[in-house]
């Protein structure tokens, strides 16, 4: 698959609790749709599909939760879309494009993600990587 686009739909964060005691992330990504769509700027032989999602990264108990809702544009060969879209008449997706579609999802959305928590003064949800001091022997 070839990836054309990502937007965002929606964007929202909610910051309930400074309270940050027993804090436990949860993140879940759902697709919602996958439908062909027409176009007049690509190869014939290729076919485009938009894929809309739904990502939340949830601050338990109570404290924050964020959401993104977006869609994304897909290229491939007539074939391996009509695949994509034949599986998903009964809500199925195939292991193989479910990971890269989650991975296109998580790198745009957490990098979105990390800045809003930034603003709003909240724990990371996913860890950076940082130096620390080598001690001497």
């Amino acid at each position: 698959m070839k990836f054309i686009g990502f937007n965002f739909n929606k964007i929202s964060i909610e910051k309930l609790s400074d309270n940050f005691e027993n804090l436990k992330i949860n993140t879940n990504i759902n697709i919602l749709k996958i439908k062909e769509v027409d176009s007049d700027f690509l190869i014939p032989k290729e076919e485009l599909i938009s894929i809309e999602f739904i990502y939340n990264i949830n601050y338990d108990p109570k404290i924050a939760k964020i959401e993104f809702s977006g869609s994304i544009l897909l290229t491939d060969k007539s074939k391996t879309v009509k695949d994509i879209l034949k599986k998903w008449k009964d809500k199925e997706i195939s292991e193989d494009f479910k990971t890269n579609l989650f991975n296109i999802i998580l790198r745009k959305s957490n990098l979105k993600a990390i800045q809003l928590e930034e603003e709003i003064n909240l724990p990371l949800h996913i860890s950076l990587p940082f130096l620390k001091k080598q001690e001497k022997s």
